[in-house]
C-alpha cells in the first residue's frame, strides 16, 4: 500500500527558499511579539504588581532574542520591515524578497497580538469593565499598538522613530559586521535583545519606540476588528510608526556605510597598495650566478583581501 503523495509534495514547497525564509519571519516575528505585548499586558493590566515598564523593554529585547535563535540562519530573522526595507535599499537583501518578509512578518505579528488577546481576554474585561477603549483610565489599545503621549507632538514623535530607528539599524551593521568588531559567534541573538532593550530604557518614553511597522500595525489592525472600533486609526499618529521607521533604518544604515564601511575599506585598499610583495623566482644555481629578473606578478596583499561585504 503505497504513502500519499501530500507529505511530499508539501516536503518539496517547504523546502523552497522563498517558503522557508516567509515562515521564518512568521515564526520569528510571533514569537518576538507574544513575548512583547504579553509583558505589555502585564504592565498594563496588573495594577503594578506584575509588570512595568522595565519589564516591558526586557520582554520585546529578549524576545527579539529568541526570535532571532528561531530563524536568524534561515532569513536573518528581521522581525521588522524597516529592517527589511533597509537591506533591500542598500543591496543586502533582493527586493523580490522584500514582499515575502513583510508579509510573514504581518502574519505572525497579527497571530501574536490574538495569541495575547486569547489569553489575556478575561483580565482585559475585568480591567476595561467590558468596554474597549484607545484613552482614558482603563484604555487597553496600548497593550496590542503605540500612541502618542499628550505632551509630544505628531512631528516630534516622528522625528524620535526616525532617530531610534537609524540608532537601531545603525548597531545592527556593526553587530553583524565581520570586518569591524562584529558580536562573537553565538552572541550576535543576545547582543540584539541587548540592542533593544538599551534603546527601551534610554529612549524609548516619547512614542514607545515602535521603531518598526510590523510591530505596531497588524496588531493595531487586530484591535480594529476585535472591538476597539475605528477609534485605533482616527488619531493622526497610526501611520507614523509605518513611515518614520523605514527612513530611519535607511539613514542609519547610510550613516554605516558612510562613515564606517567606506573609509575603512578605502583605508584597506591603500594599506594594500603599500605592502604587496614581489615573489622572485628560483634561481638556476647549476648555470648561473645571478638571480632571474623578478616576477612581474605580485602577491594578494597582506591582512588579507576579502572584499567588505555591501551594507
Amino acid at each position: 500500500m503505497g504513502s500519499s503523495p501530500v507529505p511530499k509534495k508539501l516536503q518539496a514547497i517547504l523546502q523552497k527558499e522563498m517558503v522557508r525564509e516567509f515562515l521564518a519571519e512568521f515564526m520569528s516575528t510571533y514569537v518576538m511579539m507574544v513575548f512583547g505585548l504579553g509583558s505589555v499586558a502585564h504592565m498594563v493590566l496588573g495594577n503594578n504588581l506584575y509588570g512595568s515598564y522595565l519589564g516591558v523593554n526586557l520582554g520585546f529585547g529578549f524576545g527579539v532574542t529568541m526570535g532571532v535563535h528561531v530563524a536568524g540562519n534561515i532569513s536573518g530573522a528581521h522581525m521588522n520591515a524597516a529592517v527589511t526595507f533597509a537591506n533591500c535599499a542598500l543591496r543586502r537583501l533582493p527586493w523580490k524578497k522584500f514582499p515575502v518578509y513583510v508579509l510573514g512578518q504581518f502574519l505572525g505579528s497579527f497571530m501574536a497580538a490574538g495569541t495575547i488577546y486569547g489569553l489575556f481576554y478575561m483580565a482585559i474585561q475585568q480591567f476595561s469593565g467590558g468596554h474597549l477603549t484607545v484613552t482614558g483610565p482603563t484604555a487597553t489599545a496600548g497593550i496590542f499598538a503605540t500612541y502618542l503621549p499628550g505632551y509630544m507632538t505628531l512631528w516630534c514623535g516622528f522625528l524620535n522613530e526616525v532617530v531610534l530607528t537609524g540608532m537601531l539599524q545603525l548597531c545592527l551593521c556593526a553587530i553583524t559586521d565581520k570586518e569591524n568588531n562584529a558580536a562573537l559567534p553565538g552572541t550576535q541573538a543576545l547582543v540584539i535583545g541587548i540592542l533593544v532593550v538599551i534603546i527601551g530604557v534610554s529612549l524609548g518614553m516619547n512614542t514607545g519606540y515602535a521603531i518598526n511597522p510590523s510591530r505596531d500595525l497588524p496588531p493595531r489592525f487586530f484591535t480594529f476588528l476585535a472591538g476597539w472600533g475605528k477609534e485605533v486609526f482616527s488619531n493622526k499618529w497610526w501611520w507614523v510608526p509605518i513611515v518614520a521607521p523605514l527612513l530611519g533604518a535607511y539613514l542609519g544604515g547610510v550613516i554605516y556605510v558612510v562613515f564606517i564601511s567606506t573609509p575603512r575599506k578605502r583605508q584597506r585598499l591603500e594599506n594594500s597598495e603599500d605592502h604587496r610583495i614581489t615573489v622572485l623566482p628560483k634561481a638556476n644555481l647549476g648555470t648561473s650566478s645571478s638571480l632571474a629578473p623578478p616576477s612581474a606578478t605580485p602577491t594578494p596583499p597582506l591582512g588579507g583581501s576579502m572584499p567588505l561585504e555591501h551594507f
